[in-house]
């Protein structure tokens, strides 16, 4: 066996195989304890766009000061940002606390791959079509239609034709 072809044979599974592979990306998301219904709008909105995508997204709460003496406030939040987002994503990990921090990993229900085929990216402007010469030149023939003919119920519907076969605008 030629070793070449060998070599070529490999490189095209190896090819092949990178194709089809995705990669696990980790997005965070960090909040605090009191947090202002509109800031958590916004973050919900950043983990939805995350889940969308895909990706993976590990919510921490930061407590600090006397926020630590109080988990249950972070804890509730992590279980009321689950509830918003179960529909696009599913709890991995359960919030636990970890040191001054409650980490919780929710994961997606499609795969990276299946969300990029739903969401197509928008083409780049580096990625233009440009029509080619060939069909410019050619007319659609849908659209040029023979200029003698004229479908009747067009702009000429108020003209009538005359006694003598000429036509002259009808009253207005």
């Amino acid at each position: 066996m030629d070793y070449g072809k060998f070599k070529y044979e490999s490189a095209v599974k190896a090819r092949e195989s990178r194709k089809n592979q995705t990669q696990t990306v980790v997005k965070e998301i960090k909040l605090r304890p009191k947090i202002d219904p509109h800031d958590y709008g916004t973050k919900k909105g950043h983990v939805e766009r995350f889940l969308k995508a895909g990706d993976k997204v590990k919510v921490t709460i930061m407590f600090r000061g006397r926020e630590q003496s109080r988990p249950e406030l972070g804890f509730r939040l992590l279980q009321r940002l689950a509830g918003d987002v179960e529909e696009l994503g599913f709890v991995e990990s359960q919030p636990k606390q970890d040191g001054r921090n409650m980490i919780m990993v929710i994961g997606p229900h499609k795969k990276k791959s299946e969300a990029t085929r739903a969401h197509p990216t928008p083409a780049s402007p580096n990625n233009r079509s440009v029509p080619s010469p060939r069909a410019a030149a050619t007319p659609d023939p849908a659209d040029t239609a023979p200029a003698d003919t004229a479908p009747a119920d067009t702009a000429f519907a108020d003209i009538e034709p005359a006694a003598d076969g000429a036509a002259v605008p009808g009253p207005a």
